[in-house]
């Protein structure tokens, strides 16, 4: 966003640009990505999350309720709750 981008996410296009802008240097974004990668860079996506999560009541619930729903699942289906 300081960069004047809508979001904080920085794509090898994105990273692109702003080398060329600061440098004066022009790199395609397919090498972009090689170079971070010698640089020991992982590409990494931010988690997406909604504004309204409620951490304690997330907490609460896994501490609480998640138990009670496992204990009453029956039969064999693949499942994730908690």
């Amino acid at each position: 966003m300081a960069q004047d981008y809508r979001t904080n996410l920085w794509t090898t296009a994105r990273i692109a640009e702003m080398v060329e802008r600061e440098f004066g240097v022009r790199y395609h974004r397919d090498h972009i990505g090689r170079l971070m990668h010698s640089l020991g860079w992982s590409p990494q996506k931010p988690e997406r999350r909604t504004l309204e999560r409620n951490e304690t009541e997330i907490n609460y619930w896994m501490e609480k309720d998640c138990p009670d729903f496992k204990r009453r699942l029956r039969g064999w289906a693949p499942y994730r709750l908690c």
